[in-house]
C-alpha cells in the first residue's frame, strides 16, 4: 500500500520581494473566500488571483488549510498593527478590561465578513490538523504576545503563558459560537468580559 505523501514545510520569504508576494497571496485568498466561501476556493484560483505560479503558492502554503490558517494570522496581525498604540504594561490599570476589549474588537473585525470568518474557522478544526505542517504555539503568535504584554508581570512567567492560552482558547470558542449564531454577539461579548475577568484574577 502506498504511503501518503508527507506535507512539505512552508518556506519563509527571505527578501522584501518574496514577502510582498506572500502578502499578495494572503490578500487574494482573503478576497476569494470573502466572495465565494472556503469550499469554492481552489488553490489554483488563489494563485491566479495573486498572479503567481501554483508552485510558488505551494512553496509558501503547502496546503489549503495551512493557507487559511495563515490568512487568519495575517488578519490578526493587520488588526493589531492598525490599532492605536497599546499602553505600556505599567499603564494598564485593569488588564481584564484591556484584554476583553482587544478580543471583542478582534471578533468584530473578523465577523464583519461572514464567509471569510467561516473560511478561517473551518481551517482550524481538528480534521485539518494532520495536514498543517507545524504546530503553533499561540503564546508566541502576535495575539498571544499582545495579551501577555497586557497582563504584565502580575504573575510568574509560566502562569502568565497559561493565562494567555486560556484566554485565546476561550476567545476562539466564543468566536466560533458567535459565527455559527449559537450565541448572539451581545452574549459572546459578555462571556468574553467574564472570561477575561476570571482568567486574569490574582
Amino acid at each position: 500500500m502506498a504511503r501518503p505523501a508527507e506535507v512539505r514545510q512552508a518556506a519563509a520569504p527571505v527578501s522584501s520581494r518574496q514577502a510582498a508576494r506572500r502578502v499578495r497571496i494572503l490578500r487574494a485568498a482573503s478576497e476569494l473566500s470573502a466572495r465565494e466561501g472556503l469550499a469554492s476556493v481552489q488553490m489554483h484560483d488563489v494563485a491566479k488571483e495573486a498572479g503567481v505560479a501554483i508552485a510558488t503558492l505551494y512553496r509558501y502554503f503547502p496546503s489549503k488549510p495551512y493557507l487559511f490558517l495563515s490568512v487568519l494570522e495575517w488578519h490578526i496581525d493587520q488588526f493589531l498593527g492598525g490599532r492605536d498604540a497599546e499602553p505600556a504594561a505599567d499603564d494598564v490599570t485593569d488588564p481584564a478590561t484591556e484584554v476583553a476589549e482587544t478580543l471583542i474588537s478582534l471578533s468584530g473585525k473578523l465577523l464583519s465578513s461572514h464567509l471569510l470568518a467561516s473560511a478561517v474557522a473551518l481551517s482550524s478544526f481538528t480534521e485539518y490538523a494532520s495536514v498543517v505542517p507545524t504546530q503553533i504555539d499561540i503564546v508566541e503568535r502576535s495575539l498571544g504576545q499582545r495579551l501577555l504584554r497586557l497582563l504584565g508581570d502580575r504573575a510568574d512567567a509560566e502562569t502568565g503563558r497559561s493565562r494567555v492560552r486560556l484566554l485565546v482558547y476561550s476567545w476562539w470558542g466564543l468566536f466560533v459560537a458567535m459565527l455559527t449564531e449559537e450565541i448572539s454577539t451581545e452574549q459572546g461579548e459578555a462571556a468574553l468580559r467574564l472570561a477575561a475577568r476570571l482568567i486574569t484574577a490574582q
